[in-house]
């Protein structure tokens, strides 16, 4: 086939004198495309004989290969002699003094964190933590959970994986900090008065709810323990954490395995303008569940429900920051966007206290 020399020189000079990228694939295009050069001579080795096409074949073959090699070792010089140009205007001197650096911001759900044990410690709550990978037992069967429930369901839970032929109890990723209610009357006994703020999982996705969310969950033992405890602890919570002078809350007849009798508590707002106001207005608001700790719940953590009773409730973290901070997507929380965090972060310094104020 004539001609190919001719090609070969051609192209292997245009490479060799491409200044960017770009002229390279141009050539690459011209040489290699499917309406390229060679891409076009190798069409014509159909109307060769046997012979001829298998020799010419051959010689595009080889051509094609040189020129592809020419095309990746410049664009490989290309990328070299541009990271060197990089460096040499990025250079930094590592002897200079340090420069200085934009203070960090707290996330929101940290902040919360704080006021919440802030608030709590300042009623004689202590903070208690268990772990996040928790046995069935712990997760459900202590807490008067019944195997029949549907919070068992695979739909709501995430079970951890056994092999084959494994017996033992299985483990899940925790609900709720319920547990750590247990653990801590096993370990203390009571009377006991603590909160357990921590991470829990369910299979749960849409603009307020996600896979992982934070909740936080108080437990009161003692001997004369009733729902006026309850009502006050709960109302003392809101009036402070809200930061408002007066709050009023409703509490509804509902159900839950590890309380008898349970309760839906309710806050009084209203949201003129499409703004959250606390303890005003003619609607209501639901931002938790409690109630009187069962009987059984004592008899599995160890204790005698005849001599002590108490009260427990339970909040989500993630949620009560979003009213107070009118934060609209419970989703990005988790997104690692750094222009969010800047806009609803925290000083890092700036500690909330319930004499002090809570939040900025």
């Amino acid at each position: 086939m004539d001609g190919l020399d001719a090609l070969k020189g051609k192209y292997l000079e245009g490479i060799s004198g491409a200044g960017d990228e770009v002229a390279l694939e141009d050539l690459r295009v011209a040489a290699l495309g499917k309406k390229g050069e060679i891409s076009l001579k190798m069409r014509e080795l159909g109307q060769m004989d046997p012979a001829e096409r298998q020799a010419a074949g051959a010689a595009l073959n080889r051509l094609k290969d040189e020129i592809d090699a020419a095309l990746r070792a410049k664009k490989a010089a290309l990328a070299d002699a541009a990271l060197d140009e990089r460096l040499k205007s990025e250079w930094l001197d590592v002897t200079l003094p340090g420069r200085p650096r934009r203070q960090g911001t707290i996330h929101p759900v940290s902040q919360v964190t704080e006021e919440i044990t802030a608030i709590f410690a300042d009623m004689g709550f202590a903070v208690a933590e268990g772990p996040q990978i928790e046995s069935d037992w712990y997760n459900f069967d202590a807490l008067n959970i019944a195997p029949e429930h549907p919070a068992r369901q695979e739909h709501d839970t995430f079970f951890m994986a056994r092999e084959a032929g494994d017996n033992r109890p299985p483990h899940v990723l925790r609900t709720h900090t319920s547990p750590v209610q247990i653990r801590a009357m096993q370990t203390q006994g009571a009377p006991i008065r603590v909160i357990a703020p921590g991470r829990v999982y369910r299979m749960d996705m849409d603009q307020t709810h996600t896979p992982m969310f934070h909740q936080v969950e108080g437990l009161a033992i003692d001997r004369d323990i009733s729902m006026a405890n309850l009502k006050w602890v709960l109302e003392e919570f809101c009036r402070s954490f809200f930061e408002v002078d007066s709050v009023e809350l409703r509490f509804r007849a509902s159900h839950f395995p590890f309380t008898e009798p349970s309760a839906e508590v309710d806050i009084r707002c209203s949201w003129e303008g499409g703004q959250l106001k606390i303890g005003e207005g003619d609607g209501w608001m639901e931002i938790l569940g409690s109630g009187m700790v069962h009987p059984k719940v004592l008899q599995a953590a160890g204790v005698n429900p005849d001599d002590w009773q108490g009260f427990a409730f339970g909040m989500g973290i993630d949620r009560l920051a979003m009213l107070k901070y009118g934060i609209p997507d419970l989703r990005a929380f988790f997104e690692s966007d750094l222009r969010w965090l800047r806009h609803y972060g925290f000083a890092s310094l700036d500690m909330p206290t319930v004499a002090g104020g809570l939040s900025r």
